[in-house]
């Protein structure tokens, strides 16, 4: 498994192209690899095991990177040349991204290990709108309710979210949101970068028409704790929730910095 990093450079016109949907810039992963086709977009049929997973982050309005997991090593210069600094990548030390082995902090992975973390993920719950009627999936659209969603992802993918100390919360214990406890101030969680999207497929063969895609995303901040290593392996290496195709799911690890001294 590898971990790649690529900064894109957003005066350029292909960077605007690719940031505009999710849907060129999966087809732009997908390229780097020469043994999978630009279109695949899902697990073949009873497949489950590690997958490309990619996610952008954007800390500044010129500061946008693109990360990748991938069972391969990507080649990234058609990325460079569109969306990059191809002036800038002669070296064959540095082509213009950064792709390291993922295996080792793979195997760093033990049980109750303390860990900062990154994920942006399509929050859905399945509703019914009326008895006998098929249940509809739905997108979470509040901050409570995202975070409510990762909170039941938790134990099945192998971490549990820290809780903060008594100290630290804001909101008393206890504390209700309509009618249910309140989460929001309990976890060493946060949600930002909510966004709502909308695009369309490529055209299909039959009936040459295109179909629209709608999302919510939302990425989520915070610090875990390890409670089944296996399970958040297979996590990190195959998403978590719906829609990876299109940016979510993939799951980063950050060793959490020690408390400043006093």
């Amino acid at each position: 498994m590898y971990l790649t990093r690529f900064r894109i450079n957003t005066a350029r016109t292909g960077s605007r192209r690719l940031l505009s949907s999710p849907q060129p810039l999966h087809a732009a992963v997908m390229s780097a690899f020469p043994t999978l086709l630009p279109t695949a977009s899902e697990q073949p049929p009873g497949v489950s095991g590690p997958r490309v997973l990619w996610r952008l982050d954007q800390n500044a309005r010129a500061e946008v990177f693109l990360y990748v997991v991938s069972p391969e090593r990507p080649d990234l210069t058609h990325l460079v040349e569109q969306a990059g600094w191809p002036s800038l990548a002669g070296d064959p030390s540095t082509p213009g991204w950064e792709t390291r082995p993922y295996t080792p902090l793979l195997e760093r992975l033990a049980k109750g290990g303390a860990w900062a973390f990154r994920l942006t993920a399509n929050p859905v719950h399945y509703v019914r709108n009326k008895d006998g009627a098929p249940t509809k999936r739905t997108a979470h659209t509040t901050a409570v309710h995202q975070k409510g969603w990762l909170l039941k992802q938790q134990e099945r993918a192998g971490f549990r979210i820290l809780e903060k100390p008594d100290t630290s919360r804001l909101l008393p214990a206890g504390t209700t949101y309509q009618g249910h406890p309140h989460h929001g101030d309990r976890y060493e969680l946060t949600v930002r970068d909510q966004r709502d999207l909308s695009f369309a497929k490529p055209r299909e063969e039959r009936g040459n028409k295109r179909t629209a895609v709608t999302l919510v995303t939302a990425t989520f901040d915070g610090r875990l704790e390890v409670t089944d290593p296996e399970l958040l392996r297979h996590t990190l290496t195959s998403g978590l929730g719906k829609a990876k195709a299109y940016g979510c799911g993939l799951l980063t690890l950050a060793p959490i910095a020690p408390a400043p001294a006093r």
